[in-house]
Formats: structure tokens, C-alpha cells, sequence
């Protein structure tokens, strides 16, 4: 059993687990606490071998306007103490969690992803947005600098120098956009989006469960490894998987022509 929240609500069908941002009125910007929460809820999914896939997605039409700095004009007036790294270890530990999620984690995305809401969707695997989203690194129109893992998630999305322009420019961009740069993995008319993701998430979960963990770690370490060590971290999870159930089963199910049955062991 994993516990959301009112502000995160988490649903479980399966082995597919849908966290939906849940503060509409506010275009789901996320509290201090909705962040100590998500990585708690991250962990949990992590933890747990019967899940496959994580979803997350927002409620009311957008998927998140980052973190709530409705707090901050407070701080500016001096009417409340300033404890902000506190809340950025918050921001940092969320993020983390999100990263190291051994299950392959899907953001789908209507309306707005900015600041930090936008980094949530960059630190899922797959993203996926209506043809009505729009995104912004608006970092830079609050007076801040790129969170939640954004300086080291945009430029590997979308490289270096496109990455910058996101970040000092701040602007908004619609979906079109974002599909041409590669900071979305695909743009479905908002009526299809749904079940585009359903489909994905289903061929995800009838996926060999360890094999997809390690090809997930492999990606996320390629990047800082040589080809020396790359390779050799391929051949130890290939050495996993060979001593697997699920890769006889996959020989078998070649052999019998029948979709495969993978159990994760």
C-alpha cells in the first residue's frame, strides 16, 4: 500500500501506479511538503518489485507550475522567516527519488509544466503532451535559477546550447516546439493522449520487469561512463539477465509463438 495524499492522489491498477499533482486552483504548483511527500512516494514505487510502470500526470488540465512561491512574497516583506534551503533539500531529495525509481516512469502532460513542474516531467523516462501544453524553464522571471535537477536534465534532453535558451530566456513554448527540440518524446492531439499512454504503459508492464531496471540504469550512467565502462556495465546486466526465468521464458515463448509472460525473476 502506498499512501498519497489530498495534493497527491495515487491510484493502483496492477502493477501500474498513477500519481496525479492535485492542487488545480493553483495549476498544481507544489508546496514544501507536496515535495517531502512525492519522494516519499517515489521510494515507496521504487521499492516495491510488483510495480512496472509509474505514471504522472496532473489534475484540472495542467501538469504543474512548479514549486508554490506564494510563500515568497511573505519573505520579501520580512513578515515570516527565510528557511529556503531548507525547503531546497526538500526539492533536492524529491528530485532524487524520482531519478533512481528502478521502474520506468512516464510524465503525461496537458497544459502547463514550468519551472520545477516542467523538471518533474524532464526526470520521467518517457514524456508524453497534449498538443495543448505548454512548457518554461521561468526560473529566471522569479529572480531563481534552474531546480529540481533541471541543469542536469535539460541539456541532456535537448543539448547544451538550446538548453540555455530555455533557462535565460524563460519563455514559454507550446507543445510544437517542444516536440521539434526533443523535450518531449511525442505530442498527441488532447483527445488521443489518454490512451497513447495507456498503450505504452501496457506494452511497458508485459515487459521483462529486470531487464527494462538495468537498461533504465544503463541510459541514466551512460552519459558520465567511457565506452570501456559502459560496455562492461552492459555485460554485467546481461549476466543477470541470463540467469534469469524470464529470458528462458522469452526463448520459449519465441518458439511457441505466443507473447511472452515475464514474472520479474
Amino acid at each position: 500500500m502506498i499512501d498519497g495524499t489530498d495534493d497527491l492522489k495515487v491510484d493502483r491498477d496492477g502493477a501500474v501506479v498513477t500519481v496525479t499533482i492535485n492542487r488545480p486552483e493553483v495549476m498544481n504548483a507544489m508546496t514544501s511538503q507536496m515535495f517531502v511527500d512525492f519522494g516519499r512516494i517515489c521510494r515507496s514505487v521504487s521499492e516495491d518489485d510488483a510495480i512496472r510502470v509509474l505514471v504522472i500526470t496532473g489534475a484540472g488540465g495542467n501538469f504543474c507550475s512548479g514549486a508554490d512561491v506564494s510563500g515568497q512574497v511573505d519573505r520579501i516583506s520580512g513578515e515570516t522567516p527565510a528557511v529556503p534551503l531548507r525547503n531546497m533539500r526538500h526539492i533536492k531529495e524529491a528530485a532524487m527519488a524520482l531519478h533512481d525509481v528502478q521502474h520506468p516512469v512516464v510524465a503525461k502532460v496537458r497544459g502547463v509544466a514550468a519551472g520545477a513542474g516542467l523538471n518533474v516531467a524532464l526526470g520521467c523516462d518517457l514524456v508524453y503532451a497534449a498538443d495543448t501544453a505548454r512548457f518554461s524553464e521561468i526560473f529566471a522571471r522569479r529572480g531563481l535559477s534552474l531546480d529540481f535537477g533541471g541543469s542536469w536534465l535539460l541539456p541532456r534532453w535537448i543539448g547544451l546550447h538550446r538548453a540555455k535558451e530555455l533557462a535565460l530566456l524563460a519563455e514559454v513554448i507550446d507543445a510544437t516546439e517542444a516536440d521539434r527540440i526533443g523535450l518531449v518524446n511525442r505530442v498527441l492531439p488532447e483527445g488521443e493522449l489518454d490512451a497513447h499512454v495507456d498503450d505504452v504503459v501496457s506494452r511497458i508492464a508485459s515487459g521483462p520487469p529486470l531487464a527494462l531496471s538495468m537498461s533504465k540504469a544503463l541510459l541514466n550512467s551512460g552519459a558520465a561512463s567511457s565506452m570501456g565502462q559502459a560496455l562492461e556495465a552492459e555485460g554485467l546486466a546481461q549476466s543477470v539477465n541470463f540467469a534469469t526465468s524470464d529470458l528462458r521464458e522469452a526463448g520459449l515463448a519465441w518458439i511457441e509463438k505466443r507473447e511472452a509472460d515475464f514474472k520479474g525473476h
